[in-house]
């Protein structure tokens, strides 16, 4: 769905059951989708696959899907283009800052966007302060290596900016671990000994990494029981 602004501006058509060319929101509100996760780069380029998504095109989606009556969560990549495991770049608007400078930037960039889509009318219903962040984010500053204190400070001002734009909105952190417990309870024990507020933990599961269906189950039942927070399966394959 995140992609479906780029898909609309270069000619796709959706199609219900019927056969009929309809909108691509209705087909899935048909088909009992009820929430909408929608991506935001910074300042991304107009590739069909790797660009647009910036602040002002997700909130003219949020607010089509929210008239729709669907909930939106809002993805934050903190990067101008796709953010993962792998690669985690600095918005190149951003990479004269360093150390604070860095933090505020994240800070009011997070708070900036919330309440853009609250002017459009949207509260999101949900945040994710960054995509896949289990090896930091905002490389160099935000990589995870010996040490958490970095990264773990640009998380905190992440969750405080949502908490200072509307603070009835939930925050998730979300990390690429579905399978892999060990690794998911190191990573969310080293965030909550740095302080980082959050109330519902987010996953991705894709089987050639994360491990089979029944790691799947076990490490979600252990992360609800032993942190007492929803767990969401928010990428899967």
């Amino acid at each position: 769905v995140g992609w479906l602004p780029q898909m609309e501006a270069s000619g796709f058509t959706f199609r219900g059951d019927d056969g009929k060319p309809a909108d691509c929101l209705d087909i899935l509100k048909q088909h009992g989708m009820d929430t909408i996760r929608l991506r935001v780069w910074v300042n991304p380029s107009q590739d069909p696959r790797s660009g647009h998504c910036g602040r002002d095109e997700t909130a003219a989606m949020a607010e089509r899907a929210h008239k729709k009556g669907f909930r939106i969560m809002i993805d934050f990549h903190y990067s101008d283009t796709w953010a993962d495991p792998g690669k985690q770049y600095t918005p190149s608007s951003w990479a004269q800052h360093a150390g604070s400078g860095l933090e505020g930037q994240v800070y009011r960039y997070t708070y900036e966007v919330i309440r853009r889509f609250m002017e459009e009318g949207v509260c999101p219903d949900m945040v994710q302060t960054g995509n896949e962040i289990n090896h930091g984010m905002l490389w160099p500053q935000g990589k995870i290596e010996d040490s958490y204190m970095h990264f773990g400070v640009l998380l905190r001002c992440a969750t405080a900016a949502v908490r200072a734009a509307n603070p009835s909105i939930p925050v998730m952190v979300h990390i690429a671990c579905g399978g892999q417990n060990d690794e998911s309870v190191y990573f969310l024990d080293k965030i909550l000994s740095r302080d980082v507020k959050f109330d519902i933990i987010g996953q991705s599961y894709y089987p050639q990494w994360h491990g089979t269906l029944e790691d799947l189950q076990h490490n979600l039942n252990d992360l609800a029981a032993r942190y007492n927070k929803p767990v969401i399966v928010v990428e899967y394959q």
